[in-house]
């Protein structure tokens, strides 16, 4: 900017000089000294106007270039510090079921405990061993579906994908608090992966925000040519300027390092990526009196 208004001042200058030098080289007892005077002044204030309107264009060039590189570095900051974010959780999340299942079957190897107690010990192994899974299971889904992944799709009963979900999620957490209202016999054309992975981590998604007194519900139906499917929490809900963030790649709300919730924040960025290769919209909505509602809208 100050390269630009001093040119400015430079140019101005010299027009200042001309104007006056050829002032000087009139002669005043011309008879055409007055129209080459008002000929010396228009053109004088031609080139101002000139100066003005090249300075103009070339300030704003300039801001819009600012502009724009500001966005790209400032995106490119973020990404980092979300990719950072992402690796932090990652290790946290791959570190903590390993340690679980190493004292885990320590303890069965050390120890003779009565049935009930291994019994114990075994769910609490697969569990974990099921939070690796579903964490390596994003992971790759994620990189191919950004890599053009073509689903392979077919007929299917999505009620009974449903039911089968939310069968799995009542046996792994017996202590939370799971309903469902699934309309039967609702098929959809897709993939049985991409769609089972949908509505696990949109499941895995409420139960992570939701104390353990509340209730999660699970919903499909269908509706003259639309099929809904709901996952509604009682947690503490969403603002509004995260509502679409949520969706993004590696976002989560808060600070990694003294947020409690597990996570990667691929989760609903996955749900968002099946959604849109079945051709579905999923959005967030507020539940009342408080918690958040998920919706995917699927045409038949």
């Amino acid at each position: 900017m100050a390269a630009w208004i001093w040119w400015f001042i430079s140019l101005q200058n010299q027009n200042n000089q001309m104007r006056l030098y050829k002032t000087m080289q009139l002669n005043k007892d011309d008879i055409a000294y007055e129209q080459k005077l008002n000929s010396i002044n228009d053109e004088h204030k031609r080139k101002t106007a000139q100066y003005i309107s090249e300075g103009i264009t070339f300030v704003f060039v300039t801001l819009v270039g600012a502009v724009f590189v500001y966005r790209a570095v400032r995106k490119q900051f973020l990404l980092g510090r979300q990719q950072q974010n992402f690796m932090m959780a990652v290790t946290h999340e791959l570190k903590t079921p390993i340690a679980v299942v190493n004292l885990n079957l320590e303890t069965l190897q050390k120890r003779k405990l009565d049935e009930e107690k291994q019994q114990h010990i075994i769910q609490s192994t697969l569990q974990e061993a099921g939070r690796l899974n579903d964490l390596t299971t994003n992971i790759l889904v994620t990189s191919q579906l950004e890599s053009h992944y073509i689903p392979d799709k077919e007929q299917i009963n999505f009620s009974e994908l449903c039911e089968e979900c939310v069968t799995a999620f009542i046996s792994r957490y017996s202590n939370r608090i799971i309903k469902k209202n699934i309309e039967e016999n609702i098929f959809i054309n897709g993939e049985r992966l991409l769609l089972q992975l949908l509505v696990n981590n949109l499941i895995d998604n409420a139960l992570k925000y939701s104390l353990k007194e509340k209730t999660i519900l699970i919903e499909l139906n269908k509706q003259h040519d639309k099929i809904f499917l709901k996952v509604i929490d009682e947690g503490n809900g969403i603002s509004d300027d995260e509502k679409k963030k949520v969706f993004e790649k590696f976002y989560r709300s808060g600070n990694e390092t003294t947020r409690k919730t597990k996570g990667t924040g691929l989760g609903l960025y996955l749900c968002k990526r099946i959604a849109e290769s079945h051709k579905a919209k999923i959005k967030v909505c507020n539940n009342q009196p408080a918690g958040s509602i998920f919706t995917v809208e699927f045409n038949t």
